[in-house]
């Protein structure tokens, strides 16, 4: 009777073994078992405000085309309301809607507002996917160049290494590239101003919007190069991202022309020629980087990783894609 306890006692340990060997251990600070996708250790981030799918679909983008045919996609990714620029970049970079982080609207100061985060760090911000990644990987090299200074506002400065400002794109897309080349960043993230600037002086849908997107698919083309030059372009996931279309020239309404934008995945760990099938939001953008990067996110933040778009895994089991009636 002792003997066959034994033997199913270790027939037990080696199942557990097995099952155990299946995943990949976790270090302090990471997601867990079995939660990273493979190659990825550079992730960059170009961010272009007012960048509406149309935009993509009817310009002039062979590189962003480029990214699509060879990467993932997902057409209607959903903005937070109202779909205005703070609100949305906030989204963005802290895995929530303003329901959690408080920037509800472009008047937002960190010491001018109505609504408290519901989780926040030593300067009163909601946590970020900067200061989460700094937090979990103290010596990784985390920088952000922005072309609209309004987003420098948003982040923990303490959590980057490098934090720069411009006033044209092609100034801002300069400097990034050099700091890419320079530094080899862990988390890079750009952000362009001049789409939503043709979006509310000459209209989206206008040629002149057309013409300043094509002109964002140019800088995204020497980014893309300048990754390459940096010798990590086998190990970088790249993903460009907006935070609003537009109507007329305006956005804010709750419209999918204005409140839909286009989410691009490509490089290192990503499926190619890859439609994403699962439902999408804007916050689930710092999820994803914190997933990809194998970094725990904090419990405060609602978005979710877009696991599909990588090799490994698949869409939700509980998918759920509606009913014709």
């Amino acid at each position: 009777m002792l003997a066959k306890v034994s033997c199913a006692l270790a027939a037990a340990s080696l199942l557990l073994t097995a099952f155990d060997s299946r995943f990949e251990r976790a270090s302090p600070g990471q997601t867990g078992l079995n939660e990273k996708p493979a190659g990825i250790e550079h992730v960059i981030v170009i961010g272009v405000d007012g960048l509406s799918p149309d935009g993509i679909q009817k310009a002039q983008t062979p590189n962003i085309d480029r990214m699509v045919a060879n990467g993932a996609v997902k057409w209607n990714v959903r903005t937070v309301l109202t779909s205005a620029s703070s609100q949305n970049w906030a989204s963005m970079i802290m895995g929530a809607g303003p329901e959690q982080h408080g920037i509800i609207n472009n008047d937002w100061e960190l010491n001018k507002h109505t609504l408290p985060p519901i989780a926040q760090e030593a300067d009163g911000r909601f946590p970020t996917i900067f200061s989460i990644l700094h937090k979990a990987r103290p010596n990784a090299e985390i920088g952000t160049v922005y072309h609209w200074g309004g987003f420098g506002r948003l982040f923990q400065k303490n959590a980057v290494n490098y934090d720069k400002h411009f006033s044209t794109e092609d100034s801002t897309a300069t400097d990034f590239i050099q700091y890419i080349k320079n530094k080899k960043p862990v988390l890079g993230f750009v952000h362009f101003d001049h789409v939503d600037h043709a979006g509310h002086h000459d209209g989206h849908g206008s040629v002149q919007y057309y013409q300043s997107v094509a002109k964002a698919d140019s800088l995204v083309g020497r980014i893309l190069a300048g990754i390459n030059e940096a010798g990590i372009a086998g190990k970088t996931l790249v993903i460009l991202w907006a935070d609003h279309g537009g109507v007329g020239k305006g956005h804010g309404g709750a419209t999918p022309q204005e409140a839909e934008i286009a989410g691009v995945f490509s490089g290192a760990g990503v499926k190619k020629g890859y439609s994403i099938q699962q439902q999408v939001y804007t916050y689930d953008l710092a999820s994803t980087i914190a997933f990809a990067l194998g970094v725990e996110q904090p419990y405060a933040w609602i978005g979710r990783p877009v696991k599909p778009v990588f090799k490994g895994f698949e869409e939700p089991k509980n998918l759920w894609l509606g009913e014709k009636p």
